[in-house]
């Protein structure tokens, strides 16, 4: 199996690995994510605070009976102990999991490359976007469904930039206009990082404008995160769970201190090293903590990294990511349905695709 392309401007060789990567993209891609003067069809959107910002609300209290019943749902009649996660404290009210199932589009508007977010013209990526919205609500009618856009804020590249981290920051207007076109979707959004060389506490606060809105949520991806200085995309990176619970800590800071609904956390893996000391991971009523299972390939292959790095170390909530393009690459060519995602156990309640 190969290490993904990702965004880089460097050429690089692929290196055998033994598990399959979370997605396909190109240098090319990685030199437009990392250009602030790229013009696509929507940079030129004017995106206004009443157009980006949720207005608070007030939430009735949280239905505890309801949410354990929901959270044994889920489970999906496991029967080892391991779901529903004991001990996970109760969310504060207005937490989104497990009431709905979040179904997203990921990627970044600089590049067609790098999943579906940016690929296609906004009104029919966002008309896309609901199609999978009414699949999901369809497959599973008893879970509505929660569309979100999952944009790729800090972006892993082959280019050392002005401060050798090999990643791009992307400007703000670019994360605006990714709130306005949620917006228009009934959306709510992901700031998805890819610290590379940095580190997440270099990054993360940079950020804190957008996260103290109620509509936005947070992704990591190890992946690229290169503790030990290798360029992204020589290896996989790892996140420990030190890493996660400092993101954890500070997204329940900023929900305390804006009074707001429990951010969802997403952290991506497709290897066990990805993610080191899992039991240390640390949940909060401020979060909601998903692990994404963020791999590409054929249904068997995505079959087994679920089974083998997600089900056997539950934390709280399972998320599963589908290809539009590289799921389809090998014998079958089936990307998995709806109904043949909801056969896993647990349940993901949270969808991305690329």
């Amino acid at each position: 199996m190969k290490l993904k392309n990702i965004i880089f401007s460097a050429t690089f060789l692929l290196l055998p690995l033994i598990l399959f990567t979370n997605c396909s993209q190109s240098s090319t891609a990685a030199k437009d994510a990392g250009k602030t003067t790229v013009k696509t069809a929507v940079t030129t959107t004017t995106a206004t605070k009443t157009d980006t910002v949720i207005n608070p609300v007030t939430y009735p209290p949280l239905n505890k009976k309801l949410y354990d019943s929901l959270m044994k749902k889920l489970a999906h009649g496991d029967t080892t102990g391991r779901w529903p996660v004991k001990n996970a404290p109760y969310p504060l009210p207005g937490a989104i999991l497990p009431f709905k199932r979040v179904v997203a589009y990921y990627g970044n508007l600089y590049s067609k490359k790098m999943g579906i977010l940016g690929e296609l013209p906004p009104n029919e990526m966002l008309a896309r976007l609901h199609e999978e919205v009414k699949n999901w609500q369809k497959a599973d009618p008893s879970t509505p469904v929660q569309p979100a856009l999952h944009y790729i804020a800090v972006v892993a590249s082959g280019d050392p930039g002005k401060d050798g981290k090999y990643r791009h920051r992307m400007p703000f207007k670019q994360i605006d206009t990714v709130l306005y076109l949620a917006k228009k979707a009934h959306a709510i959004v992901f700031l998805d990082i890819q610290v590379s060389l940095s580190n997440i506490r270099a990054e993360l606060p940079l950020l804190e404008k957008y996260i103290e809105m109620p509509q936005v949520h947070i992704g990591i991806d190890p992946e690229f995160s290169m503790k030990d200085g290798t360029l992204p995309g020589k290896k996989i990176g790892t996140f420990d769970a030190s890493d996660i619970n400092y993101v954890s800590d500070y997204l329940a800071n900023v929900v305390r201190k804006y009074n707001l609904p429990p951010k969802i956390f997403i952290v991506h893996r497709f290897t066990r090293k990805m993610v080191t000391n899992y039991k240390n991971i640390k949940l909060h009523k401020e979060i909601q903590f998903v692990m994404n299972m963020d791999g590409w390939g054929e249904p068997d292959l995505k079959t087994g990294t679920y089974r083998n790095f997600i089900y056997p170390e539950p934390v709280q909530f399972t998320g599963f990511k589908l290809f539009y393009k590289n799921d389809i690459k090998k014998a079958p060519h089936h990307m998995l349905t709806p109904q043949e995602v909801l056969k896993y156990k647990p349940y993901p309640i949270y969808i991305q695709y690329q």
